[in-house]
């Protein structure tokens, strides 16, 4: 049986295997986009840069994609990254700007931002950013032209247990939760249950989002352990949850495994964000 400690290697030695392979390609992976693309995303609308709140006495951004032709009513879908990572800018990564035209080419708004997931004793502090800036995007969601009773999460790697509060509070604006092999346990010395979106789940979830979980099967096994525990616990709880595995996938198979069934994943992922976010109908 693998321990919190052993989720916290495995996430290390996951971010480790990724760096490899970059130094081995003279490649620096977080310029890399994602393997599957979709038509019109050369065209979206692209507000960089924009400051949801400060703290430790620097601001802190996100970026906005939109579609081209975006009512002023649109949903919207945050994108979290992983981590720990040694300083802000991860919304920047290729893997994100490419989300967020995907996303915005397919009908909704894509939102990357920067949080303080810059070590493992930080995990609360992403939590309250990630809290301020939903507050944010909906408290001026008629500036942003966001629907804000139309929201989904999709949270990548370490970004996992920032799911944990949305599955746990139930507003019923999140009409979505997606983690793309993401760690799905309290890492490093944040072991709390309010960081766990296992326990998150309680014993009835029949009324928490549905959730989307992808799993690589090349991925460290510890890390994928706490996927397969939650689905289980999701299961058993009642909850709304689809399971797509890439069984040959690496940790990132979104830009690192280009191919069929990365691109099946993702298209059907966007399809389900689509469906549950009602992309393309006007806010009433």
């Amino acid at each position: 049986m693998f321990t919190r400690r052993d989720v916290t290697i495995s996430l290390a030695a996951a971010l480790s295997s990724l760096a490899v392979r970059a130094q081995g390609q003279q490649e620096d992976m977080t310029r890399r986009p994602v393997v599957y693309s979709v038509p019109g995303m050369a065209d979206v609308r692209v507000r960089e840069g924009l400051v949801y709140k400060s703290a430790d006495g620097s601001p802190l951004h996100f970026d906005l994609y939109a579609p081209a032709t975006a009512s002023r009513a649109t949903p919207a879908v945050i994108l979290v990254h992983g981590g720990p990572v040694p300083s802000l800018g991860a919304r920047r990564w290729g893997v994100f700007t490419s989300y967020g035209r995907i996303l915005a080419a397919s009908g909704m708004i894509g939102i990357a931002f920067d949080h303080r997931l810059l070590g493992p004793d930080r995990l609360r502090d992403s939590a309250a950013d990630l809290a301020d800036l939903v507050r944010h995007l909906r408290e001026q969601a008629k500036t942003l032209g966001i629907d804000e009773n139309r929201l989904a999460l999709w949270a990548f790697s370490g970004g996992g247990p920032l799911l944990a509060a949305a599955l746990r509070e139930r507003q019923s604006w999140w009409k979505l939760i997606v983690a793309y092999y993401a760690v799905m346990e309290p890492l490093g010395t944040a072991q709390d249950e309010r960081s766990s979106p296992i326990a998150a789940l309680g014993r009835d979830a029949s009324k928490a989002p549905p959730i989307v979980l992808a799993r690589a099967g090349r991925d460290n096994p510890a890390l994928n352990s706490t996927i397969d525990r939650f689905f289980a616990a999701a299961n058993s709880a009642g909850a709304t949850v689809d399971l797509f595995t890439h069984p040959t996938g690496h940790h990132a198979f979104d830009i690192l495994d280009p191919g069929e069934r990365s691109s099946q994943i993702i298209q059907r992922t966007i399809e389900v964000l689509r469906t549950s976010l009602g992309a393309g109908r006007q806010k009433a």
